[in-house]
C-alpha cells in the first residue's frame, strides 16, 4: 500500500470509529442512539478539525460524547500519522523506513532525519499550548460555571482553539464573550500558533533561546518561516481593518458595540477564518462584503505543518511571486531573495487549481441538492459558497444553513471536509497511485495565454 493511501485510509478509519462512538446512547444527552448522518457529520468535522455541526454540541451530546469529540479533534489536529506515532512510542515500538516515510510525507517534511524526534516535539508543543490556554480560560469560565464545569469548558475550548476546530459548548459559540478581553486574546492566540505550523514555532523557540543566552551566532530563518510569519501578520492586520470598516455600522454585528469592543470583534473575526471557526458575532447577519472577504481569508487558510486548512499561506505567496515575476519580465520566481524551484511552483499551481475545482464542484452539487438556497437571492448562493469554502478549508464558520441542508447536501459537505483535511494532492496520489518519474521529454512549442 502506498504512503498516501495509508494516510487517507487512516483518516477514514478514525472517522468511522468516531461515528460509532458518537452514535452510542452514552454519547447523547437523552440516552438514545444518534442518527448516523449526524454522528458521521460530527465525527468528520472533528477529525478534519473543521467545527461545522448540524446539532448544538453542548445540548445534544453528553459529557462522554463531548469527550469523544475532543479526542477526535486532538487526533485530527495532530494528524493520523503523528497520533499513531505517539501511540507506538508509548508502546515502545521501533520505526522502520516505511513508517518514517509515511510520517515525513504527512508532515510535509524534507528528508527523514529526526522524524521521530520531530513528532515528540510536536506532542510536547501541543500539550504546552493547550495547558496554557486551559489555565488562562479557567479565569473566565470557573467563576461562572464552578470549578469542574469551568475546567471542562476551558479544556474543551483550549483544545478546539489550538487545533483550529471551532466547536463550542455554547449555543451562540463565543458571541456572549465578544466583550471579554481575555477570551479575545487567548482563543485567537491559540488559533494563530496552532495554524502557523510547528516548524515556525520551533524556529521562534530557537531564536528566543539564543537571544536569552545572548549568543553571538546569527540566526538565519528559513524561507518557510519568513513567508508564514509575514503573511500571517499582514493578513491579520488587513483582516482587522477590513472587518472594522465593513461591519462598523451594521446594527446586527458591530453596531451596538463601543469602538474598543468593535476593534476586538474585528480582530477576532480576522483570526478565526484562518482557520478555526469560532465567532463572537452572528456570521449569518454580516454584510455581503464581510462574508465574501471571510471566504477569501478561509480559502487562503493557515500555514503548512499546522492544524489549519486552506491552500496555505506559502501557496498564496508562491502564486503571487509568479505573477510578480511575469509582470517584471523575469524567467525566475524569487521570494525574499531566494529562487523558488520549479517543482514547488507546479505544486502550488496544482494545489490552487485542485482546491478551486473542489469548491466549484461542491457548490454546484449543493445548489442542485438544496435549490431553496440558491433561487431566492444572490445572498442565498453566497451562503452556499461560504459553507463549502468553510468545509474545504476546515474552518467551521457557518451562516446557519448547515443543519438545514438535506442528507445529500450534508454528505457533500462531509466529503468536502475530508478532501480539505487530507489535501487534494495526497488524495489524488492515493486514488491514482504515487507518481512515477519519467525520462521522456517532448519538444517545446509556444501557445497564446491570457
Amino acid at each position: 500500500m502506498t504512503v498516501s493511501r495509508t494516510i487517507c485510509l487512516g483518516f477514514l478509519a478514525v472517522i468511522l470509529a468516531g461515528t460509532l462512538l458518537l452514535m452510542l446512547p452514552i454519547s447523547t444527552q437523552d440516552g438514545s442512539w444518534s442518527n448516523w448522518v449526524t454522528a458521521l457529520f460530527t465525527s468528520t468535522s472533528s477529525v478534519c478539525v473543521t467545527g461545522l455541526s448540524v446539532v448544538d454540541i453542548g445540548k445534544y451530546y453528553s459529557f462522554w460524547g463531548q469527550l469523544f469529540l475532543v479526542c477526535l479533534v486532538q487526533i485530527g489536529g495532530l494528524g493520523y500519522m503523528t497520533a499513531t506515532t505517539f501511540l507506538l512510542l508509548i508502546l515502545g515500538r521501533k520505526f522502520g523506513l516505511k513508517e518514517k516515510i509515511a510520517i515525513q510525507q504527512s508532515l510535509d517534511k524534507q528528508g527523514l532525519a529526526g522524524v521521530v524526534q520531530l513528532v515528540q516535539s510536536i506532542i510536547a508543543t501541543t500539550l504546552l499550548f493547550e495547558l496554557t490556554g486551559m489555565f488562562l480560560l479557567m479565569l473566565v469560565f470557573v467563576p461562572k460555571f464552578g470549578f469542574y464545569g469551568g475546567l471542562w469548558q476551558s479544556i474543551f475550548h483550549s483544545v478546539n482553539s489550538f487545533n483550529n476546530a471551532g466547536f463550542s459548548l455554547f449555543s451562540d459559540n463565543l458571541i456572549g464573550y465578544v466583550k471579554s478581553p481575555l477570551v479575545n486574546l487567548v482563543v485567537p492566540g491559540l488559533i494563530i500558533f496552532g495554524g502557523i505550523g510547528y516548524e515556525v514555532i520551533m524556529n521562534m523557540y530557537l531564536w528566543g533561546r539564543d537571544r536569552f543566552k545572548r549568543s553571538s551566532a546569527c540566526v538565519v530563518f528559513p524561507l518557510n518561516y519568513k513567508i508564514a510569519t509575514r503573511t500571517t501578520l499582514a493578513l491579520l492586520i488587513l483582516g482587522t481593518l477590513v472587518f472594522l470598516v465593513m461591519e462598523f455600522n451594521n446594527p446586527e454585528t458591530f453596531g451596538p458595540l463601543s469602538f474598543g469592543h468593535k476593534l476586538m470583534a474585528a480582530w477576532f473575526q480576522s483570526v478565526s477564518p484562518r482557520t478555526a471557526g469560532f465567532n463572537t458575532i452572528d456570521i449569518g447577519k454580516m454584510t455581503s462584503g464581510g462574508l465574501f472577504f471571510t471566504i477569501v481569508l478561509m480559502f487562503v487558510g493557515a500555514s503548512p505543518g499546522g492544524t489549519g486548512g486552506g491552500i496555505k499561506t506559502t501557496t498564496f505567496i508562491v502564486l503571487g511571486s509568479c505573477t510578480q515575476a511575469v509582470l517584471r519580465g523575469k524567467d525566475e520566481v524569487q521570494c525574499f531573495q531566494r529562487q523558488i524551484p520549479i517543482s514547488l511552483i507546479l505544486k502550488a499551481i496544482a494545489v490552487f487549481f485542485g482546491s478551486l475545482m473542489v469548491v466549484i464542484i461542491s457548490t454546484t452539487l449543493i445548489s442542485l441538492t438544496d435549490p431553496g438556497y440558491n433561487l431566492n437571492s444572490p445572498d442565498d448562493f453566497l451562503q452556499i459558497l461560504f459553507e463549502v469554502v468553510s468545509a474545504f478549508a476546515t474552518v467551521g464558520l457557518s451562516t446557519g444553513i448547515t443543519a438545514k441542508l438535506s442528507v445529500a447536501g450534508k454528505l457533500i459537505i462531509i466529503a468536502t471536509m475530508y478532501i480539505g483535511r487530507v489535501g487534494i494532492l495526497l488524495l489524488m496520489g492515493a486514488v491514482l497511485g504515487d507518481p512515477k518519474p519519467t525520462s521522456v521529454k517532448y519538444p517545446e512549442e509556444n501557445l497564446l495565454v491570457g
